[in-house]
């Protein structure tokens, strides 16, 4: 199934996207007002049961799409996980023994097709494509080998980063990884069962048509699994948390000089797999 959360009018609603449309799930579902609320409750095969031989209730192209899970109770991000990333800093050191990592709030994210805002008190807003997995079944110490079997499925992120403000503090990313509507989920959750998580993801990343960034999961420090199992050593995954695996090497940041995302530049994050997150980018409204 493809999952997306999405407002109409004034309603916001959940539901499946089939034939170029959404089946509104929230409608036929109302013990499940939210996604978040359908992983808690293990209700994929109550969804998939209202999906059967439905029509489209909204085009796509009719309503607005939000993060398909719009109440996450974390957001974990890894930072530096594809190897060949540790290079691109260029700074000598040895890749780490465990993963970094940062959180974000679930204001910092838009949707797919909605702009990303660039904030007035910097001009480097740069992109980083990623893979976000979103829990479904909670769980603490989970082991490796276990740990796939947590995941309700995949989705996108370009994780936008102000990078001047991540260097305001010794140790200390937050504010650069958590400007309002700085970067984007979406566009839907593919659930579990219709993608061999285990298996080498390519992801590439484009601004304009450009292709920044282009890998596969094979190049990672830290596999979906181990992200996982580090995680819940420290604390309890809950259906509808999210964690974004980290960026490929080709962010912005990294070019000499560096390349910027400028108003009317337009990102796509594409999985074959799972889709193509597409969000413009825009001056941070006043």
């Amino acid at each position: 199934m493809r999952l997306t959360s999405y407002r109409s009018g004034d309603t916001v609603s959940w539901g499946g996207v089939v034939d170029g449309g959404i089946v509104d799930l929230r409608k036929r579902l109302p013990d499940y007002p939210t996604v978040r609320a359908l992983l808690e409750d293990d209700g994929f095969d109550d969804a998939r049961v209202a999906l059967y031989g439905a029509d489209p209730d909204v085009g796509l192209d009719t309503v607005t799409l939000l993060p398909p899970v719009t109440d996450p109770g974390k957001i974990i991000c890894i930072g530096v996980n594809y190897a060949n990333r540790n290079a691109e800093y260029r700074d000598g050191s040895q890749e780490a023994p465990y993963p970094s990592m940062f959180v974000r709030f679930p204001g910092s994210f838009v949707g797919h097709r909605t702009p990303i805002e660039r904030p007035p008190v910097s001009d480097q807003l740069d992109y980083e494509g990623e893979i976000a997995l979103v829990i479904g079944t909670p769980g603490r110490r989970i082991p490796a080998e276990r740990a796939l079997g947590h995941v309700a499925g995949a989705t996108l992120a370009n994780e936008g980063t102000v990078r001047d403000w991540v260097r305001h503090a010794k140790f200390n990313v937050t504010q650069g990884k958590n400007f309002d509507r700085s970067g984007a989920i979406g566009p839907w959750l593919v659930t579990a069962d219709e993608i061999d998580l285990a298996a080498p993801l390519r992801l590439t990343t484009t601004v304009n048509g450009e292709v920044r960034q282009d890998d596969t999961t094979d190049s990672m420090m830290f596999s979906f699994a181990r992200l996982i199992e580090y995680i819940t050593t420290f604390t309890t995954l809950k259906p509808g948390d999210m964690i974004l695996t980290g960026t490929p090497t080709g962010a912005g940041a990294r070019f000499d000089p560096p390349r910027w995302l400028v108003p009317g530049d337009v990102v796509e994050v594409t999985v074959p797999e799972i889709g193509t997150l597409t969000n413009a980018v825009i001056d941070e409204p006043k």
